[in-house]
């Protein structure tokens, strides 16, 4: 079915989830939808995705070899991913719109002795440059308004993500931040505080969030999901 589902009803036997208008009944579901980076939320910032403009430093990263890119963000994802940039690019300008990162000490100390990456505080982004590729960022400071322009030929996104959830809330546990949270037993790793329901991916997975690691998760919900079909009829 190559549609979305608008609604699902997992407490109850068959499970059921519609796609519009239609209802299906299942006796067990793997909950896959994953996790949208947040954006800046700018026009030139949507038009140059994919040009030069990223939320994925591990996915894009190498295409900016030797090159000088630009980061935003001020938590342990921004460090990480500037770290990763600065093995890779010619420099890389972390941008945070305060005067204190909220990462955790130790990878702020990293970032500090990194001698290629360089901290831009109190800024925002105001627009990405760039008709066909990025060519630079126009950043504002936010106490002065100045504004000035960096040139950098890539722009990396790390301000956090939102889990696709809003479909199963009230039904499956999440955390604080949305993310669904396993329930894992010696018998089914990828479970959830319904038994007949499973998890994968980025959807619970807020530290790794790539490609090889969530389909890993989803051959090992796969599993749980025959295994738990198999030992219900039994």
């Amino acid at each position: 079915v190559d549609d979305n589902a608008t609604k699902v009803d997992l407490k109850h036997n068959p499970l059921k989830v519609w796609v519009n208008d239609d209802l299906y009944e299942t006796r067990t579901v793997v909950v896959a939808t994953g996790a949208d980076a947040k954006w800046l939320g700018l026009p030139s910032e949507e038009r140059l995705k994919g040009k030069g403009v990223s939320a994925c430093a591990v996915c894009d990263g190498f295409f900016f070899k030797g090159l000088d890119v630009a980061s935003v963000g001020g938590g342990d994802t921004a460090m990480e991913d500037s770290l990763y940039l600065a093995k890779l690019c010619k420099s890389v300008t972390l941008i945070h719109r305060r005067n204190a990162f909220r990462a955790s000490k130790i990878m702020q100390d990293r970032v500090f002795k990194t001698p290629n990456i360089k901290v831009v505080w109190d800024h925002i982004v105001e627009e990405v440059l760039g008709e066909k590729k990025v060519d630079g960022v126009r950043i504002k400071n936010v106490k002065t308004g100045k504004t000035q322009d960096l040139k950098v030929q890539g722009l990396f996104i790390a301000i956090g993500h939102t889990p696709a959830t809003e479909l199963f809330r009230g039904q499956l546990d999440v955390d604080a931040n949305g993310y669904v949270v396993p329930r894992s037993t010696e018998e089914f790793r990828t479970a959830t505080n319904l038994p007949p329901v499973f998890v994968a991916g980025d959807v619970h997975d807020h530290r790794y969030r790539q490609a090889v690691t969530a389909a890993g998760y989803g051959c090992m919900a796969a599993l749980d999901a025959e295994r738990w079909l198999q030992k219900s009829q039994s």
